[in-house]
């Protein structure tokens, strides 16, 4: 029984073997093959998923915002920016997948440098606002980094920066 499975796959690789050759034997079956072929882009593999010219990644594991972006640097990215409501909707898109909840996620926003002055670790323009009702306040006067999916609103709120949340990353393609 063993011989006749073993029989059976050589077979079948030869057969697959000789398929795989044929198109570039007859050059018009050639340029008929290569117009079925799908190209993918390598640049979203394995846990990241790509939107908008971006790939984003959730990270599950509690760190502080800074240990988050340094997480994301390791892998080539930074905390997520967030540029209009669509990406928004992705990144939460992309938590629910993962964790089952809107999950309370660092993304790359803060003004530690200055108060008021938001701006995205990533360098692009904070022209998008999701702020929930009353945010940013600063509350207590530490809270300096950008959490997402805060309140029945799931909205964005300022919150000191030590505390330990999962995060998203995001990277160009």
């Amino acid at each position: 029984m063993k011989m006749l499975t073993v029989s059976a796959l050589v077979c079948a690789m030869m057969a697959l073997t000789r398929a795989a050759a044929l198109p570039e034997a007859n050059p018009e079956n050639a340029q008929q093959a290569k117009s079925h072929l799908v190209k993918r882009s390598t640049a979203c593999s394995g846990r990241w998923s790509e939107f908008s010219g971006r790939c984003f990644h959730y990270v599950p594991k509690p760190m502080t915002w800074a240990q988050a972006e340094k997480n994301c640097e390791s892998m080539g990215g930074n905390l997520a920016s967030v540029h209009n409501l669509l990406e928004y909707h992705e990144i939460q898109r992309l938590i629910m997948s993962a964790s089952y909840d809107y999950t309370v996620t660092w993304i790359g926003g803060s003004d530690a440098q200055e108060e008021n002055q938001w701006f995205w670790i990533d360098g692009t323009p904070f022209n998008y606002l999701n702020w929930c009702g009353g945010e940013p306040n600063n509350l207590g006067g530490r809270q300096n980094c950008l959490q997402i999916n805060h309140g029945d609103q799931k909205c964005w709120d300022d919150y000191q920066c030590d505390f330990r949340k999962p995060s998203v990353c995001a990277k160009k393609i």
